[in-house]
């Protein structure tokens, strides 16, 4: 199982949740709102197998969160993961998309310095603003778009800017987050929950709830849920090369 993107410092019990995937023998990337986050989870991770720990700056903590940018930048040379950053355009966060660019610029840059990372990014309501910033830095490394939901036009031009895909159970119940997840390459989908943010019947979703979306992607792909395991397990893989790869032209 593979939840690409997780909040594992936000939920009730962290321990618990880290505990309980570990046994289930999940791949957890676990995105941090601010660096003080990501250093808090980075000790409560410690060496679990197969969790990883994200460094990033929610874009909608932007306004009051970005004198830490620096402190953002500096450990970007820590890991190979960043997230969650990115853009919101949303109506209760429009007025600050000036801030929340110049804060996404500045951690492009520092990916780039850094010969490029991972990074998972939020895009709601502002994706082809986040695919303008993108475009502009192309050494900043593999982007994988966490729960897209922008129009058909602006996943297309997405995926002609190599973008990877992340996707969950609650963009997968709606009609929308169907299509657009039938439309992005197999090979480049990827799992997650956005838990305990995303929840399902009121309660927190949880990183081994990724068994849900990899029923639906079975539906839309027509594959078993064996053979859709398979192949997320084979683009996780695929992930790590194509961002080694891609560090070593960036050499």
């Amino acid at each position: 199982m593979i939840d690409f993107h997780c909040h594992l410092d936000l939920y009730e019990d962290p321990q618990d949740v880290l505990r309980q995937a570990a046994r289930r023998r999940c791949f957890v990337l676990a995105v941090t709102t601010t660096p003080l986050a990501w250093e808090g989870t980075r000790a409560l991770v410690g060496s679990t197998h197969g969790v990883k720990v994200a460094v990033g700056l929610h874009p909608e903590l932007a306004v009051t969160r970005h004198r830490e940018i620096d402190k953002l930048c500096d450990l970007v040379s820590e890991t190979p993961y960043v997230g969650e950053i990115g853009l919101d355009g949303s109506e209760r966060n429009r007025s600050s998309l000036s801030i929340q660019r110049q804060t996404f610029e500045s951690v492009l840059n520092a990916c780039e310095s850094n010969r490029g990372r991972i990074m998972t990014i939020h895009s709601r309501g502002a994706a082809s603003l986040v695919l303008d910033h993108l475009e502009a830095h192309p050494k900043s490394g593999t982007p994988v778009m966490h729960w897209f939901s922008g129009t058909q036009s602006e996943l297309a031009r997405a995926i002609d800017l190599g973008c990877w895909f992340s996707v969950g159970p609650a963009m997968l119940r709606g009609a929308k987050g169907r299509l657009l997840a039938s439309l992005m390459p197999i090979e480049r989908v990827l799992t997650e929950t956005d838990g305990p943010i995303a929840r399902r019947r009121g309660h927190a979703m949880m990183p081994w709830d990724v068994r849900e979306a990899e029923v639906q992607l079975g539906t839309l792909w027509n594959r078993s849920t064996t053979g859709v395991q398979r192949l997320l397990a084979r683009n996780l893989r695929n992930l790590f090369s194509t961002y080694e790869h891609r560090r070593s032209g960036c050499a």
